[in-house]
């Protein structure tokens, strides 16, 4: 993995950016692995193969949703090649299929579609959760630093700080909201407030783009938390994995800047057999709900399942 990969990174214009190739292939240019991860992070994969598919679409048409599955980890040693198929041009909309290739194999799919805009048809949302403004909350850097500091152990001091200097790097700006919310339903939430840092007030296509880089940050990972399990626990109380399995987004504004302070409100509804679902809702600050999104996970404590006594069985 290259340093000048890495240093890409703290622009997230430049994480996204992709070289066109042909009318329908692209190749990333850069590619970051996050401390501790399998793989390149599922949101630049996901936002690079996004810029692959709306360079291939009308301008008329604006994203809607996507919806796309993570086969295989990719390597940060070896870019990524999109493979853009135009499936189906309508009056009103468009579906536009990605294949992200790298040595020789399918390490990601995506399928997304296109609208026209009909903004004269009615609508609803669900309002906003009541939480302190992004300006009464901490940086999560000054929560990194708070528990680098407290810790007693040197493993996971070490940890804490890795995972303080990436952060303070990183192009994108996180303080948590409300941090294991229980509701009167007995539904748990976790919220934070997350933003783009430093970017200028791009066009909605692009911001859509940014918006799906985001949405893959404290997802699947509130999952082990709501299971109560610890990134240093042992034995059935410690995580042995978590790894995305899918993502899909939904989009119903074109009029919000990921510059300014989003709300993520993220819930788990399920998790079980190794797996665990997620459900999130992305706010402006003035309320409008900009995107709803879900992911599927794999996420496992460390415990042996028993041994498979009929490995030569025919399903």
């Amino acid at each position: 993995m290259s340093d000048s990969n890495q240093a890409e990174h703290e622009q997230i214009s430049t994480s996204l950016e992709v070289e066109q190739l042909d009318s329908n292939l692209f190749r990333s240019k850069s590619l970051w692995v996050p401390a501790n991860a399998r793989g390149v992070f599922g949101g630049q994969v996901i936002s690079q193969a996004l810029v692959s598919a709306t360079n291939c679409v009308n301008p008329n048409f604006g994203l809607h949703s996507l919806h796309c599955y993570f086969l295989l980890s990719a390597s940060p040693a070896t870019a990524i090649i999109y493979h853009v198929d135009r499936v189906r041009q309508g009056r009103t909309y468009a579906t536009i299929s990605v294949r992200a290739n790298q040595n020789g194999r399918t390490v990601f799919v995506l399928m997304c579609s296109f609208q026209k805009p009909e903004p004269w048809q009615p609508s609803h949302q669900w309002p906003m959760p009541h939480v302190p403004g992004p300006g009464d909350c901490e940086d999560e850097e000054v929560r990194l630093l708070r528990m680098a500091e407290s810790t007693t152990t040197s493993r996971e001091k070490k940890l804490y700080q890795d995972a303080l200097k990436e952060r303070a790097k990183s192009p994108v700006a996180i303080k948590r909201a409300k941090e294991h919310h229980v509701a009167a339903d007995g539904t748990v939430v976790y919220m934070h407030w997350i933003q783009a840092r430093n970017i200028p007030k791009y066009e909605a296509p692009f911001q859509k783009c940014i918006l799906s880089y985001i949405s893959d940050l404290n997802f699947i990972s509130i999952v082990p938390k709501i299971l109560g399990l610890k990134r240093f626990g042992k034995g059935p109380n410690g995580i042995s994995m978590t790894s995305s399995i899918d993502h899909s987004i939904y989009f119903y504004n074109d009029d919000f800047d990921c510059g300014d302070w989003l709300l993520y409100v993220v819930s788990s509804p399920r998790s079980g057999s190794g797996r665990g679902v997620v459900h999130g809702r992305m706010y402006s600050q003035n309320g409008s709900l900009v995107a709803v999104t879900s992911q599927e996970g794999v996420v496992r404590a460390n415990i042996q399942g028993p041994k498979d006594s009929n490995v030569n069985a025919k399903l």
